[in-house]
């Protein structure tokens, strides 16, 4: 017997019946069809981004909380929430290690008529669940990690699952646009940069055509963006910062910033791959097991010395330095939070660099402008081409970081230095390694995909 429709396909073929048919003609109805389940995948993704948001919001500030109440619970509660984040992965979900990204990239790749059933490997709806669960414990235990990775996947695996539930029949867009569309909905939601998911688009996750996949990209930014800031208001990421442009010498001074902060930011996505290379070399449980906690420990230790700055996403950080700069930060803050984000990637559980990676390079900005004895009142502009630098070193997407940080500051003077130290610092970074550390993590979740045995599913909610 064919199988029952589902509420959403019966709701679906309703609206069809009694609105769309009626007002549309056959071309625009056939435009609307495909559209509509992606209005309402960037509905849900907008609403998840903010549920998110506020979790990973709590979670961060319990952190601090317990940290700063009683720093020696680090070396109990940092190795448990350690090791319960990797195992919660390790026997749910494999790949929802990590950032998020890579395996957006690899299902992209994917998504072929061939391959294409496997991607629930990478961007099934359980993935998503466990992506939250392991990504919220880690931080609650202090872990260095950001959430803006994780949403993408996240999102990437709504959009999946609702274009997975179309109605048969409906004219359908492919399932490598609605990844590449969720993913653009899931950064612009989570940052509220609306610009920085379409740019990180055809920067970064794609290499089709604009013209393919345009407006399904800027239909699905725009409502995940509206419907997130119809909960959070037309906030900036990182409120508007006062910024000069001293020019003349100063250009050079920036210049010569972006290149170190390039290089930092490419010799981070270096460690990244040889800590996760090391970690390989353990393949019975307990070795990985031993490793898992042998990062908790060190990473309680760090908490410990140094407190609420050396654990967390790194934003209040950001806004210290950009609105509260007395320039005297630690110069041994940089180290920490970069060999913490380190630790807490390479423990196997799941969490971004994105944030992260910006919160470092402010910090090495700042610390390299305390040392060329910059004024307070100029350091601010270095501080944002810092964070684009470093951030370009890591990921290789120079544009998509300088939007990024220009829509979360507002500061369109600045958009020249921020365009041009990304430039730099892509160019430095590829003399440490040619590509990207998304480009080399995905290469591993395609093999680790394609090597996948397919299991009967057990629930529509592990098929999805």
């Amino acid at each position: 017997m064919p199988e029952a429709p589902s509420v959403y396909e019966q709701t679906l073929a309703w609206l069809d019946q009694h609105l769309i048919r009626k007002f549309y003609t056959e071309q625009v109805r056939r435009v609307i069809l495909q559209s509509l389940p992606f209005w309402l995948a960037s509905f849900l993704v907008g609403v998840m981004a903010v549920g998110y948001e506020k979790l990973f919001g709590w979670a961060e500030q319990m952190s601090f909380a317990w940290l700063r109440q009683n720093p020696l619970l680090a070396f109990v509660l940092t190795p448990v929430a350690f090791l319960l984040a990797w195992i919660v992965v390790r026997q749910l979900a494999p790949a929802a290690r990590g950032s998020g990204i890579p395996q957006v990239m690899a299902g992209i790749e994917l998504s072929n008529p061939v391959h294409h059933t496997r991607t629930v490997h990478l961007l099934g709806l359980r993935v998503a669940a466990v992506k939250v669960f392991s990504s919220v414990v880690l931080l609650l235990g202090g872990g260095v990690i950001g959430r803006e990775g994780p949403t993408i996947q996240i999102s990437a695996a709504i959009f999946r699952a609702i274009n997975r539930l179309q109605p048969k029949g409906w004219p359908q867009l492919s399932r490598q646009i609605a990844l590449v569309t969720g993913g653009a909905a899931g950064l612009a939601a989570a940052f509220n940069t609306p610009l920085g998911g379409i740019v990180f688009v055809v920067e970064e996750l794609t290499q089709i055509h604009l013209s393919r996949f345009r407006m399904a990209v800027f239909t699905a930014v725009i409502i995940a963006g509206l419907t997130a800031q119809e909960f959070l208001g037309p906030y900036l990421y990182l409120g508007y910062p006062k910024i000069t442009s001293p020019g003349g010498w100063f250009t050079a001074t920036i210049m010569l910033v972006a290149i170190i902060c390039g290089l930092a930011g490419a010799f981070f996505a270096k460690t990244l791959l040889l800590l996760n290379a090391f970690r390989k070399r353990f393949t019975t449980l307990p070795a990985q097991a031993a490793w898992v906690l042998g990062c908790g420990l060190l990473m309680a230790a760090l908490a410990y010395a140094v407190g609420t700055e050396g654990v967390g996403t790194g934003k209040p950080i950001i806004n210290r330095l950009l609105f509260q700069n007395d320039g005297l930060t630690p110069w041994y803050l940089f180290p920490v939070r970069f060999v913490g984000m380190a630790l807490s990637y390479s423990s196997g559980a799941a969490g971004g660099v994105f944030a992260t990676s910006l919160s470092a390079g402010a910090l090495l900005g700042d610390g390299l402008a305390q040392l060329a004895n910059v004024p307070v009142a100029d350091r601010n502009l270095l501080i944002l081409v810092s964070m684009v630098s470093f951030l370009t070193g890591v990921v290789r997407s120079p544009f998509t970081a300088a939007i990024l940080v220009l829509e979360m500051t507002d500061r369109h003077g600045a958009i020249f230095q921020l365009l041009l130290s990304g430039l730099l610092a892509q160019g430095i970074a590829a003399l440490v390694d040619k590509h990207s550390l998304y480009e080399h993590l995905k290469a591993g979740f395609v093999r680790e995909t394609l090597e996948q045995r397919r299991e009967p599913a057990t629930s529509v909610f592990y098929e999805i």
